[in-house]
């Protein structure tokens, strides 16, 4: 299977091309030219399979020049017990209608884990497989959950060095200090004065400028990517909409075929993404319910064609999701409109910050998405009603998701037996929201806002969040935005 860019003008590569190279080189994301299929009787077959089996098996479809072997290999390192403790995906039951998909079982309590563990593996043979001999920069832009993820599953690997930008006030003081203390020769952590689109469009400047790219270059260097846009990122998330959906079947939820609809908490439009790629295998699924929080840009694009990121930008209690610019957004463009629409809606986005898809493309856009988020209010208010009726501590994002999977329940008569909503952090991550949610009133400062959660509701704390306080903060540097490119060089220089 070979890759190509959503913009037509990138060439062609293999899958461990693109995964080495992240970005295609006229700025598109790299896409299959063609999805596999799902065969008949296939979800029967992965319904008996352990996690990493089935990992490695939807993986073979689209990372060809991988052997099995190799995927299965890797598979069953980066989902062991050791690193998910009881599972890597499983799936909890709400009420009649709703099932939770927890993904945040991994090393840093998010569900970036479950493409993070499995790339840097992935990564390191692509390197392999196309004969590079240069060192990876790898630069990450993070609203929290992937900076970490993208340090732990990288740190100490032969022949990478990564570092990753945060906004210096857009992340919890939990995610800030999972970076600012992570360990590794191999990692640097900067916070950068802005909002995540700052420090995202600063990594993709970056890469795009020939200037760096020599630089790199005579010094031994090539970029590449941890973020979303990378397909080596992108194609492991697939794997666990397949894997919640054969659960549900195997535990008899539901009957082989049963058509689910799907709940995500959206930021860069990566995880939705990944489920929408599963149900164009062939993997039953309705509706793909895409929810926000107060930034709602994806809200307002889902239900009128126009993506406006002209707009005010709010830092809210779910700091994941606080993205004006949906980089993966532009593969669904790709497919549903080709690569030359594409092109020019990425280039009005760029020019002007704004653009406006035809009602063709809307039309078919909407057969499978539809849009709803969640203000801050009921953002809290869902998670007090949740724990409340249920006994369930969902973290904040995973509450914007679950509010957005009620509004949709209560508005579509259609709607299916199921739904699926990905959970996706643990509610220590944002410990004092959560408590502060529940009890009403101002939480504890730093993480001891952590052990008053858990006091308050009898909850373990989630086990890789305990002691964080106690770790030594070794990256404490803020930079101006316009700095990136010149501390992207100091770490190719080693100074």
């Amino acid at each position: 299977m070979n890759y190509i860019s959503t913009r037509g003008n990138g060439g062609v590569t293999t899958a461990a091309g693109a995964i080495k190279k992240g970005l295609a080189s006229d700025g598109g994301l790299y896409m299959p030219e063609k999805l596999p299929e799902l065969k008949k009787g296939e979800i029967a077959e992965l319904a008996k399979m352990s996690y990493p089996e089935r990992a490695a098996a939807i993986l073979s479809k689209f990372l060809t020049d991988y052997t099995y072997e190799e995927l299965l290999d890797d598979c069953t390192e980066a989902y062991s017990e050791q690193r998910f403790p009881g599972g890597a995906a499983p799936v909890a039951a709400l009420g009649e209608k709703m099932r939770i998909l927890e993904l945040w079982h991994g090393p840093t309590a998010a569900f970036k884990d479950m493409a993070l563990q499995i790339m840097p593996r992935l990564f390191v043979r692509a390197l392999k497989k196309t004969g590079e001999d240069k060192t990876a920069l790898i630069l990450v832009a993070t609203s929290g959950d992937t900076g970490k993820a993208a340090l732990e599953g990288y740190k100490d690997v032969d022949g990478v060095k990564i570092a990753v930008f945060y906004p210096v006030d857009g992340v919890s003081r939990v995610q800030m200090l999972q970076m600012a203390t992570q360990e590794g020769g191999n990692v640097d952590v900067f916070a950068v004065k802005g909002n995540f689109d700052d420090a995202q469009n600063g990594v993709k400047k970056i890469f795009s400028d020939p200037e760096m790219i020599k630089t790199l270059n005579d010094n031994g260097y090539f970029f590449s990517s941890a973020n979303s846009i990378n397909w080596g990122r992108l194609a492991p998330q697939i794997v666990y909409y397949i894997s919640a959906y054969c659960d549900l079947v195997a535990e008899e939820d539901i009957a082989e075929g049963d058509v689910v609809d799907v709940c995500v908490p959206t930021g860069n439009f990566g995880n939705i993404f990944a489920a929408y790629i599963a149900k164009q295998m062939g993997l039953p699924i309705g509706k793909l319910v895409c929810a926000s929080n107060k930034n709602n840009i994806l809200t307002d694009f889902l239900r009128t064609g126009v993506y406006d990121r002209n707009r005010v930008f709010h830092t809210t209690m779910s700091p994941s999701m606080d993205i004006l610019i949906s980089s993966n957004l532009e593969r669904l463009l790709y497919l549903v409109a080709g690569s030359e629409e594409t092109a020019k809606y990425m280039n009005e986005l760029q020019t002007k910050g704004v653009y406006k898809v035809s009602d063709e493309v809307m039309a078919k856009i909407q057969k499978d998405f539809c849009g709803y988020y969640c203000d801050e209010e009921n953002t809290s208010e869902t998670i007090k009603n949740i724990y409340t009726s249920y006994n369930y501590l969902a973290d904040t994002h995973s509450s914007v998701a679950i509010s957005s999977a009620k509004q949709y329940l209560a508005d579509e008569k259609n709607a299916a037996k199921r739904i699926i909503i990905a959970s996706t952090a643990s509610p220590y991550k944002f410990a004092s929201s959560v408590y502060e949610a529940l009890k009403a009133e101002k939480a504890p400062e730093g993480t001891a806002a952590l052990d008053a959660l858990s006091e308050l509701t009898g909850v373990e704390v989630t086990a890789p969040l305990a002691g964080l306080d106690k770790k030594t903060v070794r990256f404490s540097r803020v930079i101006e935005k316009d700095d990136m490119p010149a501390v992207a060089i100091e770490i190719v220089k080693g100074k």
